[in-house]
């Protein structure tokens, strides 16, 4: 049987013709270098360029990243919220409707435009049932809000401190809603006492103020 014969490769030699490739490189002619140099830069340059491009593309994923990071921050919160809506949905609907039944009542307390007259006598005869004096009883100018009007009602009593109290006492009570503003309680003659208020009470608006109030939002809005 034959055998193989021996290859002998001479590293040394072969370190030292690649090194010989390298000496006295003209820098202003890359085309005149020898063949190892030359790949030796194609390889360089191409590794350059990849690792730039590398960490070109690695700098635009990072932005996509913190927006996406970021993005799923915010749905994280709102899925919070509408988690915590989901659960408590049931007692969210008992708290609208038990809303409703305050908001309702308290449209029952508003009297409409042909009631205010009975309610001012309700006032005038609240006070008068307290044995107060009234020296003054004047309705101001009514002021016509979004969705109901209010009354102004400058009045001035004298009587007891208790009577007085009493007749305050007798006004929240009334069936229609009825305040007492800006009061003012000094000493009169005779020991007894005097209160200057402002009586307010609220009342529906009736079909001609609403259709007045629908066509005034449009004009507000332009200016």
């Amino acid at each position: 049987m034959a055998k193989s014969p021996n290859v002998s490769v001479d590293i040394k030699s072969w370190f030292e013709d690649a090194s010989a490739q390298f000496r006295n490189l003209d820098s202003k002619d890359p085309s005149s270098w020898p063949q190892l140099p030359r790949y030796a830069m194609f390889l360089a340059i191409a590794a350059v360029l990849v690792v730039m491009l590398w960490f070109l593309w690695l700098s635009d994923s990072k932005d996509e990243l913190i927006a996406e990071q970021e993005q799923e921050l915010k749905l994280r919160d709102e899925y919070k919220v509408k988690l915590a809506k989901a659960v408590n949905l049931d007692a969210l609907k008992k708290q609208r409707e038990q809303v409703q039944q305050y908001v309702t009542q308290l449209e029952k307390q508003l009297p409409s435009k042909a009631e205010m007259d009975a309610l001012l006598s309700d006032i005038n005869q609240a006070g008068l049932g307290r044995s107060l004096q009234f020296d003054l009883f004047r309705p101001g100018q009514v002021t016509v809000r979004e969705y109901y009007a209010e009354l102004p009602i400058s009045v001035r009593v004298t009587g007891r401190y208790h009577d007085i109290g009493a007749f305050a006492a007798d006004i929240s009570n009334l069936s229609r809603i009825v305040t007492l503003n800006s009061i003012a309680i000094v000493p009169a003659k005779d020991g007894v006492l005097g209160m200057d208020a402002v009586a307010k009470t609220f009342r529906y608006l009736d079909a001609q103020e609403i259709s007045a109030q629908r066509k005034a939002a449009p004009a507000g809005v332009q200016k």
